[in-house]
């Protein structure tokens, strides 16, 4: 059976022409160049350093975010978890605060939605743990509740940030931030992912007794 679909007389589709689309593609791809070129490889690296302590302490490493940041923050958990052991140093152990949706949204809906990475933090966090928050403004409520209370539980704090970095850039300890206006979502969460996965292969080169 043949379905056809039938237009609205009353409403004209809108169609870029190929070079319109094109010029969309390429200028995306030169920003997230450009973007990425500027991102501090120390403040990485420093980032790297607090995630190979933690493994090598059998510390947790909790990592949140919001929206895209939250998609972001699961990926990586999955690449931290898993790839990582291919280096034959001992697992990391890691934990997406985003990912748990049936108490995240018992806590949004019954202590507020600023409650919602705090409220699992306490149930967990020790001191030497680490907090990775992922914003690309850095100011969500409930990731600043998160890092005070990491703070006051002596946690090592960090986050991928974008824009001017927020509140965040000046509350956590090794912020990343990728500088951009405000409102350029798309290339701050391109450069948080291949952050991520830098941070990653870094982990991945490990050998025991190089550390």
């Amino acid at each position: 059976m043949r379905t056809i679909w039938s237009e609205s007389p009353h409403v004209q589709p809108v169609i870029s022409t190929p070079s319109e689309t094109s010029d969309v593609i390429s200028t995306h791809f030169e920003n997230v160049r450009r973007v990425l070129a500027e991102v501090q490889v120390q403040a990485v690296q420093r980032l790297v350093d607090v995630f190979r302590e933690a493994r090598d302490r059998g510390a947790f490493i909790y990592i949140a975010g919001n929206g895209g940041s939250s998609s972001t923050a699961s990926h990586w958990v999955n690449d931290l978890g898993k790839a990582t052991k291919r280096s034959g140093c001992r697992p990391l152990k890691v934990m997406c605060l985003s990912d748990n949706m049936s108490w995240f949204s018992a806590l949004s809906n019954d202590e507020g939605y600023e409650r919602a990475f705090s409220g699992q933090l306490e149930n967990f966090a020790t001191p030497g743990d680490v907090l990775t928050c992922i914003s690309a403004s850095g100011n969500s409520p409930n990731l600043v509740r998160a890092v005070e209370l990491a703070r006051r539980q002596k946690l090592t704090t960090a986050a991928l940030l974008g824009f001017d970095g927020g509140v965040l850039r000046g509350l956590v300890d090794e912020p990343v931030c990728v500088e951009t206006e405000k409102g350029k979502y798309e290339l701050v969460e391109d450069v948080h992912s291949a952050i991520c996965h830098a941070v990653t292969r870094c982990l991945v080169a490990d050998r025991p007794g190089l550390n």
